[in-house]
């Protein structure tokens, strides 16, 4: 189970800013396309060898001119259900102000661990000011400069101690554990009701925090999985755009603690923006996938639909083409066996391990059928391929001039290994190294 680091604040204490610096690249420079860009709002960082994930609570503000304080307070209380680790930024040169107060008080009575962090302090007169933040309650203020990244490595030391540790779980039976995933209203709850059925005596709630008491344990049709449901915890939300914040917040968590992602779609609306963000993340995260075209009882239908339908889902999620689709519906049952069987498939392509043997094999028939190309007059000559002993699949083809293989090959290199072995549903990680 991965963890997963908030951040909240006022507006323009430099959020952006310092999330940029944690997750190590630009990629969050706020792009002003149509508001607020999403993407920024997640990313994953690593500090000495651990793993987390950065969440920017602050990255989904609408007209961020007239914030109100209901909605910083919306984000605040979102970051302490979904969040292990809190950062509270505050700005050195503003000092202390209404708003930074009443987000602290909400932090107070909070049981999660909050690190108050001062941002902008970029000498050490600012330092001394920033002693004035003891009075929130907080603890010892950290500063910070997120602009030339002072400070920064000091925190993350302090942010990593406080993770609880990660048990592996040790699990006698491997179960496969399955996500739904997808915007608000799409009828995540209702497929997952038809999963249930109303034998509800099957449900077992899986053990842990509350958060985690939302995962079910199912064995049913001859299945037996663990579903990690995101649908089960929303709060209706008086802001109604807020809610694809709140749900793509969620959908982080479930995807992070799951094998196989069901991405549902709502079949009346087709596949939009918010569906290839989710999209994105469980590739990021390397899940397995399965879009579910939900309410499909409700679409006109004739002999071509499905094809139509099935095009236009692939051209959205292009390059990554090899992803089962299933139109189902979750009111009528149509096609719920077919999902779980589906998933049931993909999760068994994430655990493939191929012998060396075969995939050397594979290596030899397929450069039979081409060569990497020549570049700048060099030969490349690719020697041999194993996979990497990771959890999900991943493998390593040594040559001797790994850094001359360009993407097309790349590429023709991952449908041949799709086609080999079956690999639908599944992100593959693809690497050329010097012998």
């Amino acid at each position: 189970m991965g963890n997963i680091v908030a951040i909240v604040g006022r507006p323009n204490v430099g959020k952006s800013t310092f999330f940029n610096r944690m997750v190590g690249s630009r990629h969050a420079i706020v792009d002003q396309v149509s508001g607020v860009t999403r993407d920024r709002i997640y990313g994953k960082s690593d500090w000495n060898g651990v793993e987390f994930s950065i969440i920017d609570t602050g990255g989904y503000v609408v007209n961020s001119d007239d914030v109100f304080e209901e909605e910083i307070r919306k984000q605040v209380i979102l970051a302490i259900e979904e969040a292990d680790v809190i950062l509270f930024l505050v700005d050195v040169r503003d000092g202390i102000t209404s708003m930074d107060t009443a987000v602290a008080d909400i932090l107070r009575r909070s049981s999660k661990t909050v690190h108050l962090v001062v941002n902008k302090v970029d000498n050490n007169l600012l330092r001394y000011d920033a002693n004035e933040f003891y009075r929130l309650g907080l603890g010892t203020p950290m500063c910070v400069s997120a602009i030339n990244g002072a400070g920064t490595g000091d925190l993350l030391d302090e942010v990593v101690k406080s993770f609880s540790p990660v048990h592996e779980e040790v699990q006698e039976l491997e179960i496969p554990r399955i996500a739904v995933v997808g915007r608000p209203n799409v009828g995540k709850s209702s497929l997952i009701n038809s999963l249930v059925g109303e034998e509800r005596n099957i449900v077992t709630p899986v053990a842990g925090t509350t958060r985690d008491a939302i995962d079910t344990t199912y064995n049913k049709f001859g299945y037996n999985f663990t579903i990690v449901d995101t649908a089960g915890l929303r709060r209706r939300t008086k802001v109604e755009e807020n809610l694809e914040f709140y749900s793509v917040v969620r959908s982080i968590r479930a995807i992070e603690n799951s094998d196989v992602c069901l991405l549902l779609v709502d079949a009346t609306q087709g596949m939009e923006n918010q569906d290839l963000f989710i999209f994105n993340l469980i590739q990021k995260n390397r899940k397995g996938l399965v879009i579910v075209v939900n309410k499909w009882d409700l679409v006109e239908k004739d002999t071509k639909t499905t094809d139509r339908y099935t095009k236009l889902i692939k051209e959205r999620i292009a390059p990554f083409q090899d992803v089962p689709i299933v139109f189902a519906s979750a009111l009528t049952k149509q096609r719920i066996l077919k999902v779980l069987e589906t998933a049931s498939n993909v999760y068994k392509n994430r655990k493939q391990r191929i012998p060396t043997s075969k995939l050397n094999e594979f290596l030899q028939a397929t450069l039979d059928i081409q060569q990497p190309p020549t570049y700048k007059g060099k030969y490349i000559k690719i020697k041999y391929v194993t996979q990497l002993p990771t959890p999900t699949p991943a493998f390593v083809f040594f040559c001797n001039l790994p850094q001359y293989i360009r993407e097309p090959y790349k590429r023709f290199i991952e449908n041949r290994l799709r086609e080999q072995f079956d690999f639908t549903g599944v992100p593959l990680q693809i690497y050329f190294r010097a012998k």
